[in-house]
């Protein structure tokens, strides 16, 4: 039910985000605007799902920004009239979709990901704690000659 709802959510912020870049400065077609947060919501959230939980929410948001301005270039250059431009279009959605991307994800991990981020977080400074030796090995060389140099 959590997945469910998370993903009403994306949909929602998706499609509303692009109806306000797409048909208010572009003039693209609500049908176009279905077509692509439907393929984007899909596509993003299954990402969300693997990604977000290993890299972080900053840098799944930069990750979703990309993803949103390839998506929407590549079904933008199919699906709007020629006179759109695609790249200009996509740039400038993609942006606003990232700033909702921002705070969706924050959403997530407390909501969706509550024990699941915790968890990898104390794995990760376990793994930090066991990876790192700490040696005295040069430091009691030099004093075990210097004390060896003293008794002579």
């Amino acid at each position: 039910m959590k997945h469910t709802k998370a993903f009403f959510i994306k949909l929602v912020m998706t499609i509303g985000v692009l109806f306000i870049v797409l048909s208010l400065f572009f003039g693209v077609s609500f049908a176009d605007i279905l077509i692509i947060g439907l393929i984007l919501t899909i596509v993003a959230f299954i990402g969300d799902l693997f990604i977000l939980p290993r890299i972080g929410g900053i840098s799944a948001t930069g990750a979703d920004l990309v993803l949103a301005f390839l998506v929407i270039w590549a079904l933008g250059s199919f699906l709007f009239d020629p006179d759109i431009s695609a790249f200009s279009a996509a740039l400038l959605a993609s942006l606003f979709i990232a700033g909702g991307e921002f705070y969706y994800h924050k959403y997530l991990i407390d909501h969706l990901f509550e024990n699941e981020t915790e968890r990898q977080v104390i794995d990760r400074k376990k793994n930090l704690i066991t990876q790192t030796e700490f040696s005295d090995d040069f430091d009691k060389g030099v004093n075990s000659e210097r004390h060896n140099n003293d008794q002579i």
